[in-house]
């Protein structure tokens, strides 16, 4: 039973990741999923490594496992290099679980396979460390971490604020006096915030107009109320010239976007991130 659950468990894991390993390196992956395509994305290396680390880690589990077979002092080592793994990928799955729409189906595998080999060689062991396991996913999944998406996909004005905001207020009750479609992104999504944030602009409201493969980012609500006045005005007079494209600042009315102040404001000059 130990020769099983130590030596040939492990083995098959090693000969699973190869296979896949062997089909990415030919353009064919047998894991052709949106996930596994996703998972792909979050690392900072090409996902062929990974599959190298994985299958290392399991040949140690393998080899020490088969040296508790004939010494009972490497039996320790084993277990460490098993719980190391689990732990490991427990916290890739988690991540790809917050990050992707969907985790990626070999990771799963490979995750299932780290599970069983546990389980065969001391079900105690795999109980003990449950309660861990749990609390890593539950952990993983209380960060405000970005997702692997899009939040603008479509053509369209999109208005990044907060209900708490007055001067996102401002921004929408000017777009519907004027007309303007619009679609609001909550400043409490962790994609907008991230998304702002990489711009340098630490306050809302934002609008993102996107056109095309153009997109024109505005900061304040008396540079968005401006851009809108001056197009209404060039589409009324056409010798009137447009608005160059790119991003828009304006030192004006604004709210903090740091969610540590409830992206509400005074009516007062906007508040930097601390």
């Amino acid at each position: 039973m130990k020769l099983f659950s130590r030596v040939v468990l492990p083995i098959l894991l090693i000969i699973y990741i190869a296979i896949e390993t062997y089909a990415k390196l030919n353009n064919s992956p047998i894991c052709t999923s949106t996930g596994c395509n996703l998972a792909g994305e979050l690392l900072k290396f090409n996902s062929v490594y990974l599959n190298y680390f994985g299958a290392l880690g399991a040949l140690f589990i393998a080899l020490f496992g088969y040296l508790s077979l004939k010494k009972e002092a490497f039996e320790k080592l084993f277990f460490i290099t098993l719980y190391a793994a689990i732990a490991f990928e427990s916290i890739m799955i988690a991540y790809q679980i917050i990050a992707n729409p969907e985790p990626c189906s070999f990771c799963l595998g490979v995750y299932g396979g780290l599970l069983f080999i546990a389980l065969m060689s001391q079900w105690r062991y795999l109980l003990y460390a449950l309660p861990a396991i749990a609390a890593l996913f539950i952990s993983m999944s209380f960060l405000a971490m970005t997702e692997n998406r899009s939040i603008i996909k479509k053509d369209g004005n999109y208005l990044i604020g907060s209900d708490k905001c007055p001067y996102c207020k401002k921004s929408k009750e000017y777009f519907k006096e004027k007309g303007i479609p619009y679609k609001i992104l909550s400043i409490y999504d962790t994609n907008a915030r991230f998304f702002i944030k990489q711009l340098d602009i630490n306050s809302i409201p934002v609008l993102v107009i996107k056109k095309n493969d153009t997109s024109i980012v505005i900061k304040g609500y008396k540079a968005i109320t401006s851009h809108f006045n001056k197009a209404i005005k060039s589409a009324n007079t056409p010798e009137t010239k447009s608005t160059p494209k790119g991003i828009y600042n304006s030192a004006d009315e604004g709210c903090s976007a740091s969610i540590l102040q409830d992206s509400g404001c005074s009516e007062s000059p906007s508040v930097p991130l601390r």
